[in-house]
């Protein structure tokens, strides 16, 4: 019994290796609602585009551009890497969300020190809340049309 609890602390004290392409690149998927975010980081200048275009034109709004950048603050890291990310499905508002949690998984890979940071401010969990679907004889999904008792 005493092996297993010896074998499980080595686990835990094992060092996490930074996992990297032959570009010196992390790569992370994220996901929001029904967006998805192809991610990829490395050290550079703190430049973020998003498709072909800079994060201030794809997300207009400076509420969006701050939650694309709360990794990046919370972690101390903001003009330590450069992110690329392309983005499908969604709004904006879900997109954005899946950059970020996209950005926090690449962070984690490219340096495996900063995963107790971006765990405790809740950027590694996946927010799996999605739109109810439509029910029938419904007008949405839990609005109902007006009843008339005559």
């Amino acid at each position: 019994m005493s092996d297993t609890a010896s074998e499980a602390n080595l686990a835990k004290e094992k060092p996490q290796v930074p996992v990297k392409d032959h570009l010196g690149r992390s790569y992370a998927t994220g996901k929001r609602k029904n967006s998805i975010a192809r991610v990829w980081i490395k050290a550079g200048t703190g430049k973020i585009s998003v498709g072909k275009k800079d994060v201030a034109d794809y997300f207009g709004r400076a509420a969006l551009q701050m939650i694309i950048k709360q990794p990046f603050v919370a972690t101390k890291t903001a003009d330590n890497f450069d992110v690329m990310c392309t983005v499908t499905g969604g709004g904006i508002s879900g997109q954005a969300g899946a950059v970020r949690h996209g950005i926090s998984k690449a962070l984690v890979l490219f340096d495996p020190e900063l995963k107790s940071i971006l765990r405790k401010g809740g950027f590694l969990t996946r927010d799996s809340r999605v739109v109810e679907r439509k029910k029938a004889g419904r007008k949405k999904a839990r609005k109902s049309f007006q009843f008339s008792k005559r």
